[in-house]
C-alpha cells in the first residue's frame, strides 16, 4: 500500500500546463509518488506522461466528468489514459440529472453500467467517488453505494471511498471498508475536525491534514491494508488560506512517520 496525493488539493496551482508542471514537480519533491489527476487544466496525454516521467511520478487514477462518459468515446478516453499509464478512470460522483435521489440513480444505473462493462472489457476501470449525500440520502434502507455495490457486475467498478465524507455522514468506517474488501484499490484520506476556529469561513466541518483531525487513521489504515488497498490519495478540498503544498507535506508526513511502508 502506498501513499499518494490527490491533486484536487492543488487545483489553484494547476490552472495553466505551467503550473501544472511545477505543480507536479512540488508533489514530488514532498516524497510522494503516486497522484491522482482531478480538476487540472486541460493537457494532452503525452504531455503529462513526460511530465510524470521527469519527476518520477505514477497517475495510479483520474477523475472525469459523468457526462464526458456518457457523451465521449469511450475507447478514446482509455486509449489516451494508457498513454500516461493509467487504467483507472474516476468520477466524482452521479450526474446532477434528476433531482429525485431515487430518478437520479436509476438513471446512473441505466447509463453507467453499459459504460463500466465497456471499459472493463477495454482493460480499464471505472472508480466511483463518494460525499456524504451517497449516505444521507438513502432509499429502501439502502445508501447509494450499497445500490452500486449490489447492481453493478463486482468486476467492472470500484470504489473510492473518501473516509472523511463518510464518517462525516456518521458510516461506521470499519465495517464499510470490510463490505468492500477487494473494490478499493484506490481511496482517499481526508479529515475533519467538528470545531471551526473563528475567522474560518465553513459552516459545518474544518478540513486538516491527515492526523491532524478527529478520525482515528490508525484504524482505518490497518483495515484498509487488510482490504486489498493499493493507493491512499490525500485530498483536502479546502486549506482555507494555508498554503496547499504545505498541508499535503504535513499530511505526508504523519502518515509516514507512523506507517513507513506506505511510502
Amino acid at each position: 500500500m502506498q501513499i499518494g496525493a490527490q491533486l484536487y488539493t492543488v487545483y489553484n496551482h494547476t490552472t495553466t500546463l505551467g503550473d501544472f508542471s511545477n505543480t507536479l514537480k512540488k508533489v514530488a519533491g514532498l516524497g510522494y509518488k503516486v497522484v491522482q489527476v482531478s480538476g487540472t487544466c486541460p493537457f494532452e496525454p503525452e504531455w503529462l506522461r513526460e511530465e510524470l516521467l521527469k519527476n518520477d511520478l505514477t497517475c495510479v487514477l483520474t477523475h472525469i466528468p459523468p457526462i464526458q462518459l456518457i457523451e465521449g468515446n469511450i475507447k478514446k478516453i482509455v486509449a489516451d489514459h494508457a498513454v500516461f499509464g493509467c487504467r483507472n478512470i474516476g468520477i466524482g460522483g452521479m450526474p446532477a440529472a434528476g433531482e429525485d435521489q431515487i430518478e437520479r440513480y436509476e438513471l446512473f444505473r441505466e447509463k453507467f453500467i453499459p459504460i463500466a462493462k465497456e471499459m472493463r472489457d477495454l482493460g480499464a476501470k471505472i472508480h466511483f467517488h463518494n460525499h456524504d449525500r451517497e449516505f444521507r440520502d438513502c432509499f429502501a434502507k439502502k445508501s447509494v453505494l450499497d445500490r452500486i455495490f449490489e447492481d453493478f457486475p463486482e468486476d467492472s467498478i470500484d470504489f473510492t471511498l473518501d473516509i472523511g465524507w463518510a464518517a462525516w455522514a456518521d458510516v461506521d468506517i470499519i465495517a464499510l471498508i470490510k463490505k468492500l474488501k477487494g473494490r478499493l484499490s484506490r481511496i482517499h484520506l481526508k479529515d475533519y475536525l467538528d470545531e471551526i476556529p473563528e475567522g474560518i469561513d465553513e459552516k459545518e466541518v474544518y478540513l486538516r491534514p491527515i492526523y491532524e483531525g478527529k478520525l482515528d487513521y490508525d484504524a482505518y489504515i490497518k483495515a484498509l491494508a487488510e482490504a486489498g488497498c493499493e493507493y491512499m490519495l490525500v485530498e483536502q478540498d479546502n486549506c482555507y488560506g494555508e498554503d496547499e503544498f504545505e498541508c499535503l507535506r504535513r499530511s505526508y508526513v504523519n502518515v509516514t512517520s507512523r506507517f513507513p511502508e506506505v511510502k
